[in-house]
Parts: C-alpha cells; sequence; structure tokens
C-alpha cells in the first residue's frame, strides 16, 4: 500500500462515537423470523435459560405462548414480572409493566413481540419504546420480531401478501441492535406446523394456510428476512472496519462502486455496475469526486453529471459527492472505508502525451487497488441526448462594488505599515507585506478582487518603495526582479487562496441544500395523506427557489389544480394548454421552453420509474418579472431533485390506496360470495319448508287430523318469523353500512327494554331455562329502545342457536361506575379464542355442531354497529370455570338520569 495511503488510515470519529454509546447502554439482541410459528419466542426462552445458567439476572417482561405446550414449559424457573393491568373498551389488558422492570433492574429481561401496540394509559404508545427506555437505562433485552413489522419492508410485504400490516417498528431499532438471529423454517416445514396445530388452532391454521401462509409468500418473506439481516451484518462489519482501522476490503460481502463524471459515457458505466451488483446480488454506489475542475464546468456538464447521479438513485445505487483533489486516491479511500470489494471505471480518454504529465485516473486506481478489483469498461459514448427543451436564465452574478472597496482598504493598510516599518526591513520583505493585502482579498472577497489587490499591490510596491521613489520607474534590475517575483507570487497566491474560498462556498451551499432535502425528505417520510404530500412539496419549492407553484394531477381525462403555493388554482386558457401538453409528452412547456412558450408558467412532468403522475406548474414571484427562461441550471437541478423525492413519496402514497383498494375488493368479493350464500340457503330454507307446509296443507287437507294441520300451520309460522328476521337483518346491515342509521335516543329503563325483547324470543327460548338477574334500582339509559331491543333479541337468539336444550340462558345486569352493564350468558360450547372479535364481523360464523341452525352471520355484526351507534361496547368472551359463551354490553350512564326501578 503507497505509503500516503496508509497514513489516511485511522479510525473514523463517527464510529468511535457509536461504540462508546453502546458501551454506555444495554445490549439489544432481536430474534428476526419471516412469519410466525417459526419459533422466535421458543429460541428467545431458550436463550434466556442459557444465560440464566450462566449466573445472569433473567427476568421475563412479557411472553405471549399462545397456548404452545413446548413454548410455556420453558417458563419454568423464570421469574415473571406482573403484568400491568389497565382498561381498554370494557375489557381488561395485560400490558408489560416497564416501571416494576426499572425497579427491579435485571441484567437481562426478555420482551416478546416488539411491533405490540401497547394499550392506552401505558406510559408509551409501543413496546418498542419500551425496549428503548430500557436499554437506555442499561438493561440489556432479547426480543422477537417478525420482518413484515419492518416499516422500511411494509409496502414490499403488503405488495406480496396483500395484508397491510398496521404495526411497525422503524427501521432504526434494527440498525440500533448489537446482534440479530434469524430463525428461519422452510415454507413446508412452517406450513407442516400449522397442520400440526402448532401455530394456530385447526381452523385457524387452514384459513391461514390459504391465505398468508402460502409457499410463494413464506418465500419471499423468509429472503426478505434473511436479506435485512445480511445488510445489518454487512453494517456492522463496515463499523468494526472503520472503529479500527481496518484497511479494507474484507470480502466477507460483495459491494460495487462506480466512478462518475460528466462524460457521457458516465451512463453506461453506472448500468454495467447495476447489472454487476445484480450478478454479485450486491449493493452498489455511485462516486463523484468534486475537484477545482468540477467546480468550474459548463452547466451544461453540469446538468449531465446530476442526471447520472439521479440516473444511479433511479437504478438503486447510493449516490454520494465528495470534495476531494487527486481522484483515484479519494476513489480508493472512499472504497476502504466502505468496504467495496470491486470498482468501476472507464477507459482512459487522455492522449498518451497528457496520461505522462497528468497521470491517468484508472491507472493509479489499478497500482493502487490492492485486494480491490477494478472493472476497466469502455463505456461507448452514447449520442447525445434530446434536449432538455427548457432554456435556462443566466446565474444572476452583479457587479459588486463593495468587495474592491474592501481590497483597496486592505492595500491602504498594507502600504501604511509598509511605511512604517520602511527604515527597518529591506525593500524586499516589505513585498511580503504587501503580499498579505492580496491573501486577505482572496481570502474574503474571491478571485477578482484578489487580482485587483495584486495590480494595486504591485503599483504601490514601486511606487513606494522602489527606486527612484513615487515614480513607475524601476532603475534597479534587482528591483525589476524583485517586482516580477512579488508579480508571480502575488497572482499564484491569490489563486490558490480565491479556489479555496470557492471550495468553502460551494461546500457550504452544498450543505444548506443538503440540509434542505433533508429536512424535505423527512417531511415526506411524515406524511401520511396525497394532500399532506403535495402542500409539502409545493411550499418546499417555492421556499428554496423563491417561485410560485401549483401541483396538477389527473381527474379523469383532465387535469385538475391539485395544490398552490400560494394558493391559488386560476389557470388562463394557454397554461391549460401547456399542462396538458406536458402531460401528455412527458416533456417541458410553458414559459422558457420550447413548446408553448406564451404561458405565465414553466410546466414540468412529475413522474417516478414507473409512470407520470402530475404537472409542475412554477411561476416568478419577483414583481415585474420579464417573460422568458424562470431557472437558473443551479435551480434546475434542486427543482429535479426536490421533483424526485416527491414523485417517490405521491407514488409511496398510492401505491398504498392500490393495496388498500386491492383488499377492499378481495373483502367484498368475499362478502358479495358470503351473500349469495346466504340468500341461497338461508333464503331458500325457510321458502322451502313454508312451501313444503302450505302444500300439504292445500292437496291434503281433508285427511289430515287436526293435530297435524296444527304443526303444519306452526311450521308455516316459524319459518316465515325466521324468514321475517333474516330478511330484516339484511336490512338492518345496509343501514348501517351506509351509514343511516342514526339513535332516537330518550331515557329509558334497561329492564323495560330487556323485558320487551324476551317477550319477542318466547318462541325461540321455548326449549331453554331462562334466568333472569336484573336489579330493580338500575338506572335509566339514554339510548334508542329499538335498537337496544333488537341488540338483545339477536343475542337471544344466538344463544338459543349454541345452547343444548334444556340449558339455561341467563340475563344479567349491573352497575359499574358510569356505565351499565348488560350480559347474556349461555352453557353452549363456547366460543373459539381467536374468535372473540371476528364473531362481530359480516357474515362471519363460527363453526357449528350439526344440532345448531343455519344463520346468516349478521346479527353479532349488527349488535356491535347498533351498541356502538348509541355510544357503547360490546365484547364477546368465554364463561370462566366452565363452558358457554357471554356477551356484555357496556352503556354509558346519562348525566341526568334518575335511579329508579324497572
Amino acid at each position: 500500500m503507497p505509503e500516503d495511503m496508509r497514513s489516511d488510515l485511522r479510525p473514523s470519529p463517527d464510529a468511535l462515537l457509536a461504540s462508546a454509546e453502546r458501551e454506555s447502554r444495554g445490549r439489544l439482541k432481536i430474534f428476526l423470523g419471516a412469519a410466525p410459528g417459526v419459533g422466535k419466542t421458543y429460541e428467545m426462552l431458550t436463550a434466556g435459560r442459557a444465560r440464566r445458567a450462566d449466573g445472569v439476572d433473567v427476568v421475563i417482561g412479557v411472553v405471549e405462548t399462545h397456548g404452545r405446550a413446548e413454548t410455556e414449559a420453558l417458563l419454568d424457573g423464570f421469574e415473571i414480572i406482573p403484568r400491568l393491568r389497565l382498561d381498554h373498551k370494557g375489557r381488561r389488558l395485560g400490558e408489560m409493566d416497564l416501571d416494576a422492570i426499572v425497579a427491579r433492574r435485571p441484567s437481562l429481561v426478555l420482551v416478546d413481540e416488539l411491533a405490540h401496540s401497547n394499550a392506552e394509559g401505558s406510559r408509551h404508545p409501543k413496546r418498542y419504546l419500551d425496549v428503548e427506555e430500557l436499554i437506555g437505562r442499561g438493561i440489556d433485552v432479547y426480543t422477537t420480531l417478525n420482518i413484515q413489522h419492518v416499516e422500511s419492508l411494509n409496502d414490499v410485504v403488503a405488495r406480496i401478501t396483500r395484508i397491510r400490516v398496521r404495526e411497525t417498528v422503524p427501521d432504526s431499532i434494527i440498525d440500533r441492535a448489537d446482534d440479530i438471529e434469524i430463525i428461519d423454517l422452510t415454507p413446508d416445514d412452517l406450513i407442516k406446523r400449522l397442520q400440526d396445530g402448532k401455530v394456530y388452532l385447526p381452523r385457524t391454521a387452514a384459513r391461514a394456510t390459504a391465505n398468508y401462509f402460502s409457499p410463494g409468500n413464506l418465500t419471499a418473506l423468509r429472503e426478505l428476512a434473511l436479506r435485512r439481516t445480511a445488510q445489518r451484518v454487512d453494517d456492522q462489519l463496515v463499523s468494526h472496519m472503520q472503529a479500527h482501522a481496518i484497511a479494507g476490503p474484507w470480502a466477507a460481502g460483495e459491494r460495487v462502486l462506480v466512478s462518475v463524471d460528466e462524460r457521457p459515457r458516465s451512463a453506461a458505466l453506472i448500468r454495467y455496475a447495476r447489472r454487476q451488483a445484480d450478478r454479485l446480488r450486491a449493493p452498489w454506489a455511485a462516486i463523484h469526486i468534486e475537484t477545482a475542475r468540477s467546480t468550474a464546468l459548463p452547466d451544461a456538464d453540469k446538468d449531465r453529471l446530476a442526471d447520472h447521479l439521479r440516473l444511479a438513485g433511479q437504478l438503486g445505487g447510493e449516490a454520494v459527492t465528495i470534495p476531494g483533489q487527486d481522484v483515484a486516491r479519494d476513489i480508493l479511500r472512499h472504497a476502504k472505508a466502505g468496504n467495496f470489494t470491486h470498482i468501476v471505471v472507464g477507459t482512459p480518454q487522455k492522449p498518451r502525451w497528457r496520461e505522462m504529465i497528468e497521470g491517468s485516473v484508472s491507472h493509479e486506481l489499478i497500482r493502487g487497488a490492492g485486494d480491490i478489483s477494478i472493472h476497466v469498461i469502455a463505456g461507448a459514448e452514447p449520442a447525445p441526448p434530446p434536449a432538455r427543451g427548457v432554456r435556462t436564465a443566466p446565474a444572476a452574478r452583479p457587479f459588486r462594488l463593495r468587495p474592491y472597496a474592501v481590497s483597496t482598504l486592505y492595500v491602504a493598510g498594507a502600504l501604511g505599515l509598509g511605511a512604517l516599518l520602511d527604515r527597518f526591513l529591506d525593500v524586499r520583505n516589505l513585498g511580503l507585506v504587501l503580499l498579505t493585502a492580496v491573501l486577505a482579498s482572496a481570502v474574503t472577497s474571491g478571485l477578482g478582487p484578489a487580482l485587483y489587490a495584486c495590480l494595486a499591490s504591485a503599483l504601490a510596491f514601486n511606487f513606494f518603495f522602489l527606486e527612484p521613489r513615487h515614480t513607475l520607474i524601476i532603475r534597479d534590475p534587482e528591483s525589476v526582479v524583485a517586482l516580477v517575483v512579488f508579480l508571480i507570487v502575488a497572482v499564484t497566491a491569490s489563486n490558490l487562496a480565491a479556489r479555496l474560498h470557492r471550495q468553502a462556498a460551494a461546500a457550504r451551499q452544498r450543505a444548506r441544500m443538503t440540509e434542505d432535502l433533508y429536512q424535505f425528505s423527512r417531511k415526506l417520510a411524515g406524511t401520511a395523506t396525497l394532500d399532506d404530500v403535495l402542500w409539502a412539496t409545493a411550499y418546499q419549492i417555492a421556499a428554496m427557489l423563491k417561485v410560485r407553484v401549483v401541483i396538477l394531477m389527473p381527474e379523469g381525462d383532465s387535469l385538475a389544480v391539485k395544490v398552490g403555493y400560494p394558493p391559488d388554482d386560476t389557470l388562463v386558457d394557454a397554461d391549460i394548454a401547456a399542462a396538458r401538453w406536458a402531460w401528455q409528452h412527458e416533456q417541458a412547456a410553458g414559459r422558457g421552453a420550447d413548446t408553448l412558450p406564451g404561458a405565465r408558467r414553466l410546466y414540468l412532468p412529475l413522474r417516478t420509474g414507473r409512470t407520470p403522475i402530475g404537472v409542475i406548474g412554477l411561476d416568478s414571484d419577483r414583481a415585474g418579472d420579464k417573460p422568458g427562461p424562470l431557472l437558473t441550471p443551479e435551480q434546475q437541478r434542486l427543482l429535479d431533485a426536490l421533483a424526485d423525492q416527491a414523485a417517490v413519496a405521491i407514488e409511496r402514497i398510492q401505491l398504498v390506496a392500490d393495496v388498500e383498494e386491492a383488499r377492499l375488493s378481495a373483502e367484498a368479493d368475499r362478502l358479495r360470495a358470503a351473500l349469495l350464500s346466504s340468500i341461497s340457503h338461508d333464503l331458500r330454507t325457510p321458502l322451502a319448508g313454508i312451501l313444503g307446509a302450505a302444500g300439504t296443507l292445500r292437496d291434503y287437507a281433508a285427511s289430515l287430523p287436526e293435530t297435524d294441520k296444527a304443526d303444519l300451520v306452526t311450521t308455516i309460522i316459524d319459518e316465515s318469523e325466521r324468514l321475517n328476521r333474516f330478511i330484516g337483518n339484511l336490512l338492518d346491515m345496509t343501514r348501517l353500512e351506509s351509514g343511516a342509521t342514526r339513535p332516537n335516543a330518550s331515557l329509558h329503563f334497561p329492564g323495560d327494554i330487556v323485558g320487551s325483547a324476551l317477550r319477542r324470543a318466547d318462541r325461540l327460548l321455548a326449549r331453554h331455562r331462562l334466568d333472569v338477574a336484573l336489579p330493580t334500582d338500575l338506572p335509566m339509559l339514554k339510548v334508542d329502545a329499538v335498537l337496544l331491543e333488537q341488540v338483545v333479541f339477536n343475542l337471544l337468539d344466538n344463544a338459543a342457536k349454541y345452547a343444548p336444550a334444556g340449558s339455561t340462558i341467563a340475563v344479567q345486569g349491573w352497575r359499574d361506575g358510569g356505565h351499565v352493564l348488560l350480559r347474556i350468558v349461555d352453557e353452549g360450547p363456547g366460543l373459539p379464542p381467536d374468535d372473540l372479535e371476528r364473531v362481530f364481523d359480516s357474515f362471519y360464523r363460527v363453526r357449528k355442531t350439526d344440532h345448531v341452525p343455519a344463520g346468516t352471520g349478521l346479527g353479532l355484526a349488527i349488535c356491535r354497529g347498533f351498541v356502538e351507534a348509541m355510544g357503547g361496547t360490546i365484547t364477546a368472551g368465554n364463561r370462566a370455570g366452565r363452558p358457554g359463551a357471554a356477551f356484555t354490553i357496556r352503556l354509558p350512564v346519562p348525566s341526568e338520569s334518575p335511579e329508579g326501578s324497572s
């Protein structure tokens, strides 16, 4: 390795700082899986037992066994922190007690389900925030996570599974993890676990296998988990190398770096690097070294360079621009620091004589590469792309007199100081005093004032200090040499100092622009709706470019103004025509463009890699601005960067909407199929009974005994009532979903409403014993009596269907603080634990035994809709210690409610 390269190897300050921060906090280990059921909790508990056997103080913060016997067996011997009990929607929920864990202060705590959302009343809304607090207090944490809960992969998982996961954790949690252990199972093994009942109950497992747990989905999720883990491991390797000043690369994983400049062939190099990275299944990046020559490039070359870096980003690479002086040396330094194993560079373009004088980047890379593979690619010059179609305005560089006045003061000050020192110093030393004025002008004001100071200093040096003095004549040959040397040194020094001034100014501008773009990207990342993205984009463009902005998006066959900043939605005919042309042809139109230049605004297409998504219109916000080109080349490049970020954010919102639309479409198809099934079975069954009984009465009335006739009439009445209930449920559900149900609330005693419902259900409950326990002092409730009666009736109907004949159906009521609770309890088989919430879904029916009459799956959905419309809640559960289901209605007591008997 060359000596100058070896001298650059020192620990990275950022890596050392990150390492120091890790030493001051607890360690986080994540057991990461591709899907539920792969064994994350089991492995976490096994690892915890191993640490406990080593003498480590281990406690369980929260673990969900989901009824799996082998997992529950691993809990033996652990100290389990009791859960914090919180009320949520009428139910008592158990959450991890963060304060108890902090007070106990173990060495290691086991926390299951990192992506869990805490109940209201918890300190943090998300469990991962609890974990962050624990490790911040120096407590080590083992936790579990499924790959579908990682925020950056949420959209990818939704496209794969067609199911959007609502509970996510930010990627920064994975990035901060000290260890990640991948818990991997092949799709066949996981599906077998499902079928064996080791993950879900059999009914739930069958449904999961048919939907989320298909072999294709599991394979894709497995690859995502492996790739995300590999990415984190690769980041850890790079951080380790940087913290210990290890010269890369370590070829533990392949990484590709491509060198980019303003020449057209760079586009071909970028595409080659992308193909190479795909073959190696490796991350890649494009790098441009910004030298003094780069800052002086023509605007056309700067535009081309910006396009190349944008192309790298669009193809999935990381675009990097770093300042430097020696291109080859800076590329190698970046490659070694980033652990890149391949560098792609173009063939030399200079003539041989220039290479001998200036050197060759590709040759220098090959000589200094060490273990890095160098790919020297011809990268044939492509045909020049079509012109952008937008004329740019010249950058405003007004002549300013102030820097020259300041330079004059510097020269005058140096001249005065030289006059004081004239009696003590040689004339050649006096030149150095004047040289300081030149350097000061170059550093503070740039090249122009520095050259002016150089000329003024030379004249002053000649006039005041060279013999004969006070003339511009030089008599002594030595003085001629002194003046020439002074001029050469002054010009050279002023150029070097001015170059540093330009680079510092460019660095400040680049830092300011990078900060603005970073803040814009953060703002976009926090937006959840299309309107928010559009408003943020319009405001950011207007603020950074000092222009007025409108954004148009398609609506049917036309374009409509979605947002304007400052607010403006008026477009004249010329603007409408320019916007439509820009949308249809995906090229700029309007002010300053080659097409329809008479429009008031400049219209530019807003597009992603997939498709155009809108049009941005720009207009000057300066009063009295003349028609013509609107943006400078630098502003055009900044607008491209802003538009790219906005387009990606808009596409993200649209993809979310597409996934949600697909989900709703699938749900609608499921409901339609369920409705057709209900109509075909539940409508035809009572009709068949009615037709059969009526037909028998018609054909055999004369020969039938009176008891048989009475039974047939009873059958007709019962089936007619059943049919009437079915149609009533359909109508009630239709009103609920359309929002047409508005409670007609007034004060009623709950006992009166329950009594009315019992009378209606008298025939349904004929085969059951009834136990009614309603206190006489229950307060009046402000409810719709008709709706609440229907709720109680549906619950009684449901209990009568599932409870065996001769069993008891209980109706209970009591007051709990500011609420009245009504509960219907039966002695049937109860509800599967996984169905406690789903029983309230439309058309969802729990699997029944043969003796249970068929239902529509609407009754309980109507109950929840009616109760919530009246400001209450309804929950389903199972009886404690014995079979049976319990449905609890919780209704608020109004402040004006009187106490009394019902």
